[in-house]
This record gives structure tokens, sequence and C-alpha cells, in this order.
């Protein structure tokens, strides 16, 4: 792709993703490529149809919310690891307002993709966790990231945000992880 093509992408990649988290996954495609600086044709050379750019933007969520759990796995602290990915899941689901349901209708193999994704991060930080004998063993990685997106998509609409963070609390409490908070 020749860098201004790949400019356009990008820039509507962003745009897409505010205008996204802004209004859902029914946004207009004629404000997203406002935002873009880019004419409607140019948005639909790059991605043909409404699903496909919901697609590519939920894709590049998911892979900045599991590279962001790639590095946190270096962290000297396990919990400190664990606390701050989960809650960027809590801000990823928090986010969402439906985009991943709408892009990945009747994709069940992108779907299996990006939930096998996001298990893998939570595996490692959650078993490194383990090892350090801070999360309980009985700790249920597919359970804990269901729990945190079931706390991100019931508080999605909600005015005050810090009763998400509460209800994460309540379960980074339930894992053992005794100190918690935004480390």
């Amino acid at each position: 792709m020749r860098s201004h093509a790949q400019r356009n992408r990008d820039q509507i990649l962003r745009a897409a993703t505010t205008v996204f988290a802004e209004s859902g996954p029914d946004a207009s495609l004629n404000e997203i490529a406002r935002r873009a600086g880019v004419g409607p044709g140019t948005l639909y050379r790059h991605f043909p149809n409404r699903q496909t750019l919901q697609t590519a933007v939920l894709e590049e969520r998911v892979e900045k919310l599991c590279g962001a759990g790639a590095e946190l796995v270096s962290l000297p602290d396990a919990d400190t690891a664990l606390t701050r990915w989960l809650h960027s899941l809590l801000q990823h689901t928090r986010t969402d307002k439906g985009l991943g349901a709408a892009a990945l209708t009747g994709d069940a193999e992108q779907s299996a993709q990006c939930r096998k994704a996001i298990e893998g991060t939570a595996a490692r930080l959650v078993t490194r966790a383990k090892r350090h004998g801070t999360v309980r063993n009985d700790t249920s990685v597919d359970d804990l990231v269901l729990l945190v997106a079931g706390i991100g998509m019931t508080t999605e609409h909600d005015a005050a945000p810090t009763r998400a963070e509460r209800l994460l609390e309540t379960v980074l409490r339930g894992i053992g992880i005794r100190e918690t908070g935004r480390r």
C-alpha cells in the first residue's frame, strides 16, 4: 500500500474508533469520513462496508489491549500487572458500545480469534500471579474475563464510572489480590 493510501486508512481507523466509541456501531460513516479528512469514496475503497470497518477497528482495539498485557508481564509485581490489565479490559468493554457484537455478527471464526487473544493474554497474567501465590489457584481465566466484560457491558451507560471500578475491585479481592487499586 502506498504511503498516502496507508495514511488515509490509518486516519479512517482513528476516526472510526472515536466515532464508534461516541455513537456506537451504527455511527454515521459520513461522519467518520469527515473526521478522517477523507471523502466517502476513500472510506469505501478501504472498507467496502460498515462491518469491514467495524471489524478492523475491533481488531486494532483487541491488538492494543493484548499488546498492553504483553508489556505488563515484564513488571516485577504479578498482582500489579494483572490488576492494570484487568482495568484496561474493563475500559475496553465499557467503550465498546456494541461494536464487538456488530463487527462479529455471523463471523464465528473472527469472534473466536478475538476471544482467544484476550483469554490468552489473561491466562499469561493469571498464571504468573498464581505462581507468585497471590491469586487463588481456583481462579478460572474464562470466568475472570467474563466477569470483567460483564461489568464493563452493564456499566457502559452508567454516569458514575466509579461503580465499574468498585465492582472490579470486588472481583480482584475475590480472586485473592489483597491490595487492589491502580498501581
